[in-house]
C-alpha cells in the first residue's frame, strides 16, 4: 500500500512499435507540477517538437490522473493533454465518470500515448499489466456500441472504457473521447488524436489502492469538504438542476447564445432549463465516483417521436450551444441531437457552434440547397442539424468543410465568412456571450486552450461582486485584468488535483490545500498553491508562444467587437478592440508578461522555468 496517495509511475505506450513501458516519475516532477494539468503542461513542453503536425504519430496524447483521484476527496476527476488539431494550442478536457479512478488502481498516476497502431487497435490495461490488441470488431461503432463491444471482448461488464467514435476515426477536428456514458473528454479535438493513432479505446480494470500520508487528518479533512459543499446554495443548485440551472440567469443575464450568438436573450429560453428537463425525463440523480453533488440526472423522455429516449442532463452549454444558439426550443429535441453527438463521438459545444455558423453563411447566400443535398438549413429546423451532424462526423459532403471547425471553414468559405464565425483561436466560444460583461470577454481571448469558461468566469464579479473591497462595475474595465489572472491561476492549480469544477464553488482553498497536506504529507498553504497555477499558466504559455501564438491571438470574433446586442437590457453593448486591447495591456502587466504577451525574464526566475530542464525521460529504444 501506498502512504504518499501516488503511484510514483507513469504508463508510456507507443503504439508504432507495439511497446509499453513504465515510468518512474521525477521526484522535481511531482514537486513543481503535483499531476493533472501540472503534469500534462510539462510533458507536453518536454517530448513534443516544435510545430508537430497534432495529427502526425508524433503527438502526444495524455490521461492524467492527479493526486486526489481515486481517493475519498469529494470531487475529483482526470483529464486529457495533447495538442489541439482545432486550435494548434496546448489543450487539456477534462472528464468525471470513473475512469481516472481507474488508471491509479491500475497503478499508474497517468499514460503517455504516442506513436500510431500499423491496425485499428484498442489498449487493455488489467492492473499493471498492459498490452495492444487489434479492434477491427469495434472499428466504425459508435461510442456505445464500443463500450458494449469492448467489455464483451475483455469478459469483464465492469471495465472502465475512453473511446472515440466515427468522428474521431475520421478525424474531425472537433472530436471527443467518451469516457463513459455521458462523460467527455469533449473539448479541442481529442478524439481525433486518438483517431489519428489508429486507437478505438482504452479498457481499464484495477485492483490497487492508494493511502494518505496522514490516514486519520485526511479523512478528518474529508469530512470537512462535505460539509462545505453541503453548505454551499451554488452546489446544492447544482443538486437540484446540474448546470441547466444556469439557463435562466444567462438568459436574464443577456449571455445566452442566440441564433449563432446574434442575441444574448432566447424567448423560449423556459422550455431548455431544468424545469423543463425535470418535467419531460429527469428520473433519479447520479453521480462520479466520490462527488456528493450528484448533477447527473438520468431518465427516459415521456412523450414525441424520441419517446424511450434515455437521456443524462443536457448540459448549459449543449442546452445552449445546440438549443438557443440553433433557435430550437424542445428539450426532446436538443436532448436527442446531444445524445447523437455523444454516438458520434462530436463535441456537442463545437458542433453547435459549427452548425450555427453553417446556418448563418446558408441564410447569407454562402451555401446553397446544392452544398447541403437538398437540405434547407434554417434556425430551428432539427433535421438539418440532424443531417449536419452525420455528415460532420462522417466527413462527407458540407461535411467535410465543416469537420474542420468554424475558423477553418470561415477561411474557405471567404466572402466575409469570418465575420460570423465564433472563435477564439480556433476553438468554438462556449455558451457565455460576453458583449455585456467586458471582463468574461477578456477571460476567453487570454484562455490557454481557446476560448473557454472553465479557465475565468469573471461574470460572477461583474454582475454584483466584489474586488479588494470595492463593487465592481459591469461594464468597466477596472480590475477586469486582476480578477482573470487570479481566477485562471486558482483553477489551473485546482486542475493540477484534478478537481470538479462544480466542487470549488463549496470547498475553500484552504480545505484543498489541507487535503493535499495530508495525502502528499508535505506542507502547502494557499500561497504555495496560486504560485503552482502562476507557473502552470505561463509553462503553457510557453508552449502556445513557441507554436506561433501571439497577442494577436488574444482577441475576440468580430461578432462581439463590432456587433452589438440588438435589443433589450444591454442593447449596444459589445467590446470594442480599444477596450480589449486596455484589458490585455492590464491583464499582462498582472501576469508579468511584456507587451507582445511574452513572459519576462524576470517573471520566469520568479517561477522557476527559466532554465527548467526535461523532466520525463523515456526509456531508451522507446523513442
Amino acid at each position: 500500500m501506498n502512504r504518499s496517495c501516488t503511484m510514483e509511475k507513469l504508463l508510456y505506450v507507443n503504439l508504432s512499435k507495439k511497446q509499453v513501458t513504465e515510468i518512474t516519475i521525477n521526484h522535481r516532477l511531482e514537486e513543481e507540477f503535483v499531476g493533472g494539468k501540472g503534469f500534462g503542461a510539462k510533458i507536453l513542453y518536454d517530448l513534443l517538437p516544435p510545430g508537430c503536425d497534432p495529427l502526425s504519430p508524433q503527438n502526444v496524447l495524455m490521461f492524467m490522473t492527479g493526486p486526489l483521484t481515486g481517493t475519498l476527496a469529494p470531487a475529483m476527476r482526470g483529464c486529457v493533454v495533447t495538442k489541439s488539431p482545432l486550435t494548434g494550442t496546448f489543450a487539456d478536457s477534462y472528464f468525471g465518470g470513473h475512469f481516472a479512478q481507474e488508471i491509479r488502481y491500475c497503478g499508474f498516476d497517468g499514460i503517455i500515448i504516442t506513436g500510431k497502431a500499423a491496425e485499428s487497435s484498442y489498449l487493455w490495461i488489467s492492473d499493471g499489466t498492459a498490452s495492444i490488441h487489434p479492434a477491427q470488431e469495434i472499428w466504425g461503432l459508435d461510442t456505445f456500441a464500443a463500450v458494449e463491444k469492448i467489455r464483451e471482448l475483455v469478459g469483464d461488464q465492469s471495465v472502465k472504457t475512453a473511446c472515440i467514435g466515427p468522428a474521431g476515426e475520421n478525424m474531425v477536428s472537433h472530436a471527443l473521447i467518451n469516457c463513459e456514458y455521458n462523460r467527455h473528454a469533449g473539448r479541442g479535438g481529442t478524439g481525433a488524436v486518438m483517431g489519428a493513432k489508429n486507437l478505438k479505446a482504452i479498457a481499464l480494470r484495477g485492483t490497487k489502492t492508494l493511502a494518505p500520508a496522514d490516514q486519520n487528518g485526511f479523512m478528518t479533512i474529508v469530512d470537512q469538504a462535505y460539509k462545505e459543499l453541503a453548505e454551499s446554495e451554488e452546489v446544492q443548485s447544482f443538486n437540484s438542476d446540474g448546470t441547466a440551472g444556469s439557463i435562466d440567469f444567462a438568459n436574464l443575464e443577456q449571455l445566452l447564445p442566440t441564433y449563432n450568438y446574434y442575441d444574448g436573450t432566447y424567448n423560449e429560453a423556459t422550455r431548455l432549463n431544468g424545469e423543463a428537463q425535470r418535467r419531460t425525463f429527469w428520473l433519479r440523480n447520479t453521480a462520479c465516483a466520490a462527488c456528493p453533488i450528484a448533477c447527473g440526472k438520468v431518465g427516459s423522455i415521456r412523450r414525441g417521436r424520441h419517446k424511450g429516449l434515455i437521456s443524462d442532463v443536457v448540459e448549459y452549454e449543449t442546452a445552449a450551444m445546440l438549443g438557443s444558439n440553433l433557435g430550437i426550443s424542445d428539450i426532446r429535441e436538443v436532448a436527442y441531437l446531444v445524445k447523437k453527438c455523444d454516438a458520434l463521438g462530436l463535441d456537442g459545444m463545437s458542433a453547435g457552434g459549427v452548425a450555427g455558423f453553417a446556418i448563418e453563411a446558408f441564410q447569407k447566400g454562402l451555401l446553397n440547397s446544392g452544398d447541403t443535398e437538398g437540405h434547407p438549413l434554417e434556425f430551428g429546423n432539427v433535421s438539418a442539424v440532424d443531417y449536419l451532424l452525420e455528415k460532420i462526423a462522417f466527413r462527407s459532403g458540407i461535411g467535410n468543410l465543416l469537420a474542420k471547425g468554424v475558423k477553418e471553414a470561415a477561411k474557405e468559405l471567404n466572402r466575409g465568412a469570418e465575420d460570423f464565425a465564433v472563435h477564439v483561436k480556433g476553438l468554438e466560444s462556449p455558451a457565455w456571450g460576453p458583449r455585456s460583461v467586458p471582463g468574461m470577454g477578456l477571460a476567453l481571448a487570454t484562455a490557454d486552450r481557446g476560448g473557454c469558461h472553465q479557465r475565468a468566469l469573471p461574470v460572477l464579479y461583474e454582475i454584483g461582486g466584489e474586488w479588494k473591497g470595492e463593487m465592481v462595475e459591469r461594464h468597466g474595465l477596472k480590475y477586469k485584468g486582476e480578477i482573470v489572472v487570479h481566477q485562471q491561476n486558482y483553477l489551473a492549480a485546482l486542475d493540477t488535483l484534478v478537481k470538479c469544477d462544480f466542487g470549488q464553488y463549496g470547498i475553500k482553498a484552504e480545505t484543498y490545500c489541507h487535503l493535499m497536506e495530508t495525502a502528499l504529507g508535505r506542507p502547502w498553504d494557499v500561497e504555495k498553491l496560486m504560485k503552482l497555477g502562476d507557473k502552470i499558466w505561463n509553462q503553457i504559455r510557453l508552449f502556445n508562444l513557441r507554436e506561433g501564438f501571439s497577442r494577436e491571438d488574444d482577441t475576440l470574433p468580430k461578432r462581439f467587437t463590432e456587433e452589438p446586442l440588438p435589443e433589450g437590457p444591454y442593447q449596444g453593448e459589445l467590446i470594442t478592440k480599444t477596450n480589449l486591447d486596455q484589458m490585455l495591456d492590464d491583464y499582462y502587466a498582472v501576469r508579468g508578461w511584456d507587451d507582445f504577451g511574452k513572459p519576462t525574464e524576470d517573471k520566469l526566475k520568479e517561477l522557476g522555468l527559466e532554465a527548467m530542464p526535461t523532466l520525463v525521460q523515456i526509456p531508451t529504444g522507446n523513442q
